[in-house]
């Protein structure tokens, strides 16, 4: 059993808003061990949004669609789900009731009449069940149709949030007879691309349960292990025993797990040793100085320079020295990126200058530019983490 969710609204589709919706409810969804197999977003129109609702009938077992219950003529949900499924819309006077009551409680005189467009609100589709909606003025419904459901509920957050988590999600828990808990534990990478970890946990990837599966970002990859079990007890034990064989193939690039954050690992790392960094950056935005920020004490402050200002390994050696010193900090690091049209990109130059030793990196860079900070601030500070590691 599985479900889909489809997201309507034509400003989606043109990038005017993100939308965060659908990840709210996937994580709902996980939560109650319902597995989620699809996702979809359709502009605001009628035709596309019922041949949207029929491909999902043919292949899901829930639908949730979220938008277009609003009051006016682009908001086509309750039109397209009636059509999908082949009944008529129909005037609930008890909804009608509620959105006049919503009005009231908006400041609406007593008696005043509502528009014509708002009255809109209280048709759904025949014999749905309807879903009351104390937070805003768009009533939601359920249809079941053919042993499936598809669940209506309202675009804006705070009113579909709400409906989920009080109507929604009690409703499918019962009537799917809901037990299982599906559980994700993260391990964070860095050091090794994503093709890397793949030829190394490629065989893991192919397993069922749990499920294991690659999220690359800048300069570091996520290991996504995903458990379902009828216990989060038992979900946590499948997980355990697969992050150990993940474990024991790239266990030295894994540097913290689910919310960690590379910045706070280092924090962490720092504060225990008693030790602490500065910072020097070029071409980097200033994204390193801003990450080491959330070092706290640990960080006695970085600069940021010009572009262009660290031209070679050499200078950026040098600078690593300097701000050890000037700072007076444990590790002194220096992040430089500058044009190279040698190599038809960037170049990232790395020094971490230590009491003992200075350690460097560099390699080219030939992603978008506007990349580049987020790339050079991870590996300076997955720098700062080997070396603080390697002593323990």
């Amino acid at each position: 059993m599985h479900a889909e969710i489809i997201a309507t609204g034509s400003e989606l589709l043109l990038g005017e808003v993100v939308d965060t919706n659908s990840t709210y409810i996937a994580r709902r969804l996980r939560e109650i061990g319902l597995n989620l197999f699809f996702k979809t977003v359709v502009g605001d129109n009628e035709q596309r949004m019922e041949e949207t609702l029929r491909i999902a009938l043919n292949r899901s077992d829930v639908i949730i669609t979220t938008g277009g219950l609003g009051p006016t003529v682009d908001d086509v949900t309750r039109p397209a789900v009636a059509r999908a499924v082949g009944r008529e819309l129909i005037l609930r006077d008890d909804l009608l009731e509620q959105i006049q009551a919503r009005f009231r409680a908006y400041g609406s005189p007593l008696g005043a009449p509502i528009g014509e467009n708002n009255k809109r609100q209280a048709y759904i589709p025949q014999d749905a069940l309807p879903i009351e909606n104390p937070v805003g003025t768009a009533p939601s419904f359920i249809v079941k149709h053919e042993g499936r459901l598809i669940i209506s509920l309202p675009g804006v957050p705070r009113e579909m949030e709400y409906l989920m988590e009080h109507a929604v999600l009690p409703y499918l828990t019962q009537e799917l007879h809901l037990t299982d808990v599906i559980l994700i534990r993260t391990l964070h990478t860095i050091g090794q691309g994503e093709s890397r970890i793949d030829e190394a946990i490629g065989e893991l990837e192919l397993e069922t349960n749990p499920t294991v599966g690659l999220s690359a970002k800048a300069g570091q990859v996520d290991i996504r292990i995903t458990a379902k079990a009828a216990t989060r007890v038992e979900a946590e034990a499948l997980n355990a025993t697969m992050e150990q064989r993940v474990r024991e193939q790239v266990g030295q690039f894994v540097f913290g797990v689910d919310d960690e954050t590379l910045e706070s690992v280092v924090a962490q790392l720092l504060i225990a040793r008693g030790q602490s960094v500065a910072s020097v950056e070029t071409g980097t935005g200033g994204l390193l100085s801003g990450r080491l920020a959330h070092v706290g004490k640990a960080f006695r402050g970085g600069v940021i320079m010009a572009d262009g200002a660290l031209i070679d390994l050499a200078a950026v050696i040098e600078t690593a020295h300097r701000i050890r010193t000037e700072r007076d900090s444990d590790l002194g690091l220096c992040a430089s990126v500058i044009d190279a049209p040698e190599q038809r990109g960037l170049k990232l130059m790395l020094a971490l200058a230590t009491p003992d030793e200075v350690k460097t990196s560099e390699r080219g860079f030939g992603g978008h530019a506007a990349l580049a900070g987020q790339w050079a601030s991870t590996a300076a500070l997955g720098l700062v983490w080997r070396s603080v590691k390697s002593e323990e």
